[in-house]
Formats: C-alpha cells, structure tokens, sequence
C-alpha cells in the first residue's frame, strides 16, 4: 500500500480524481469484494520458465470459501465490446511484480513488463444439470459465487524474457482446481435459453492455437495481448465510480500520467443503443476480426481491414471481392453489399458454424445471433452500389 500511496504523491491526477482513486485502493486493499480484490491467501507467483501444472500455481486466481477470489494485487478488468466465445461470461485479470508497470499506449495494447500475468476465466451460469448453462446478459464482477457459476477454463498469457506464453487450464469437475491441458479439451454443453436449449462442444484451443489470435503481426509473430488497449478500457469495472484507467494507474500498473478519460478514445458498446449503429458495429468488428484483419496481421492479405481507423470502402470490405475464401464465400460475390446483407459474405461467414467456413475460424462453435443481427442491420444501412 505505500508504494501506492507514493503513486498517487506523483500522479497528475485532479485532487478529486485522485482521492476517488485513493479510496477505491484502500477498499481493495481491505478485500472489499465490491472491488473484485484479493483474498490474501492468493499470493501471484511469475514462472520465468516451464509449465506448471496446476493453475494454482501461478495464484492469480483460485478458489477460496466457495468463491472464485483474486490474488494479492491482483486487478480484474472489462472490455466496452468483448470477443464473443460461445455466450461464455469472462473474468479478466492482470498482475505485474512490484516496481513495474505497463507503458500506455493511445491505440496498441499496452506495453507490459516482464513478469506480467493476464488471466481470462471463462464461465457459465449454471443450469439444472451438471452438462447445462444458461444464455445471460447480467455479469458480476469478481469474485465469483461458485454455487451460481460454472467454471470452464483459465487461459494465462505470462511475459517472459523471451516473449509471451499462452497456457490453457481446464477446470475439473468439483471446481476446485484448473489443470494444464497444452492439447486443449472439449466440454460438452447444453446452453439454455428462451428460445430452448442447444448442445454444442466448447472447445478449449490448444496452446499453439492461442498463436492464432495472439499473433497479431505475421511477420513477428509474437503473441500480445489483444484486449488491453485504452479504448477498450476506458470504462468503469463493476460499480465502482473510478475508471479503469485511472484504477491500473493508482495501483502503479500505468507508468505515466493520463488525461482525463472522457479524453480517450472509447470503443463503442456493442448493444448499447446510446452509441450509433456504426460506432457498434466497428467496435464490434475490431475486437473480434482486427486481430487478424489488420494491415500486418494474419489475414492481411486479404486485403480486409477492420481496425477502427479503417475508412468506410474497399479495406472495410464494401464491394471487395474475396481472396482465397473457398466455400467461405457461400457463393456471395463481395465481403460487404451495402443495402444486401444477404449477399455479403461477412456475414455469412459470422453466422455459419462449419469451420471451413466461419469466422473467426476459431474460439467459437455457436453463432452469435445478436451480433450478426448487428452487423446485418449495419450493412442495411451502408450506402453503394456494387453494380
């Protein structure tokens, strides 16, 4: 806590601001669950090599008095507009060694130490039976109560001196630890719903297949991490009233100071009708496409470009035919039709389930209805005439 307090000494922060963030510290520091904070018990530990086993090794994380807790210092996170996997709910952490921090960038993700740990829970409302969860909108922040929630896995992203490493870990049957599983796993599930129930396998990637949207540079290909990234932070976490932003930087994870965050380039929240249709539909496009559909990324030969920057015309898809989609293309002549939804091939590939055919290629095997219903009503709207 001191060295918190010498933080916020240094910060530029307005007096205001800095004494919300000075309170929201202490509440954490006092494992406050409001504030998603630790239980003491959990003590994070960086492995500079190898891979350990048990997800309770790393101590980000774990179980503690029937909850799913926080390590000491640990913070959870949220995005405005998060990757869609399966209807699964995410818990999001990061935690660096004392003394470090994380260079801020306006637009990239975040320059992390090494030594940082990212952690991402993956989690289900549970059903009526062990193999059911339930489709739900309403999140709670950490921690989590495991007699409402079902663990599936914890993926864990380490920098090391050599790069960063991603490492799945699946949840065993009485939740009580996650285990290592480099070959990945499938969980098959029911989800439920209004609309009924579906089965479908989860699948959980193997630790190669993290490369396929971590590596977002093919040339590097080094894995980064893709969420934290201003725009998709600058928000509130849970109920608390001081930003997330200005959270990573009392606790000494932001290295410099930030303007104020109204300042910040903010993505759009996907259903949130306060923002426009377009500003939903781009956020929603970058964080599930961009990693990959950039200029340098995996698929930049495409030629499709969903980063925010991306002007409204061909890179954003509109009248562009396809390069090498195969059967993804279900016989659409272009990416996007404006006014067609029903000829455009990103849509349809959003909405199959063959993985010969979907996107993203991985990390899903349901369609997420609500956001083709977005992008469907996006291009509806998009003006041009590919004639």
């Amino acid at each position: 806590m001191p060295a918190i307090m010498k933080n916020f000494r240094r910060s530029r922060l307005p007096p205001p601001v800095k004494w919300l963030c000075v309170f929201w510290a202490l509440m954490c520091s006092l494992g406050l669950s409001a504030c998603g904070a630790a239980d003491k018990t959990l003590t994070p530990t960086f492995h500079a090599e190898g891979n350990p086993p048990l997800l309770s090794d790393w101590g980000v994380v774990g179980i503690t008095g029937g909850e799913l807790a926080l390590g000491s210092d640990v913070l959870a996170y949220d995005l405005n507009t998060p990757l869609f996997t399966d209807y699964a709910h995410k818990l999001r952490t990061v935690w660096m060694p004392a003394g470090t921090s994380a260079t801020y960038h306006p637009t990239d993700s975040f320059e992390f130490p090494v030594g940082t740990i990212i952690s991402k829970t993956f989690y289900y409302p549970k059903g009526e039976t062990a193999g059911e969860v339930l489709k739900s909108e309403i999140v709670e922040p950490a921690p989590l109560d495991l007699s409402k929630y079902r663990l599936i896995e914890t993926r864990i992203l380490a920098n090391r001196a050599e790069g960063w490493v991603a490492l799945p870990y699946v949840w065993d049957a009485d939740q009580s630890e996650a285990h290592l599983k480099r070959i990945g796993d499938i969980k098959h599930l029911t989800l439920v719903s209004d609309a009924g129930a579906e089965n479908f396998p989860y699948v959980v990637p193997n630790a190669n297949q993290c490369a396929g949207c971590h590596a977002t540079n093919a040339t590097t290909k080094q894995l980064l991490p893709i969420g934290p990234k201003a725009r998709h932070l600058n928000k509130n976490y849970g109920a608390n009233e001081v930003g997330q932003l200005e959270a990573w930087q009392a606790a000494g994870y932001l290295n410099e100071s930030l303007k104020n965050e109204a300042e910040i380039q903010k993505a759009a929240v996907w259903n949130d009708p306060d923002y426009s249709l377009d500003a939903r539909a781009r956020s929603y496009l970058d964080i599930n496409c961009a990693h990959c559909h950039n200029k340098v990324g995996p698929a930049d030969t495409s030629g499709l470009h969903f980063e925010p920057e991306t002007e409204t015309g061909v890179h954003l898809g509109l009248c562009k035919s396809p390069i090498a989609a195969g059967s993804g293309t279900g016989g659409r002549p272009f990416d996007i039709v404006p006014g067609d939804p029903e000829s455009s091939i990103t849509v349809y590939r959003m909405q199959a389930t063959d993985p010969s055919e979907m996107m993203p290629e991985l990390g899903r095997s349901l369609a997420h209805a609500e956001g083709v219903e977005l992008i469907r009503e996006w291009v509806t709207g998009l003006e041009g005439d590919c004639g």
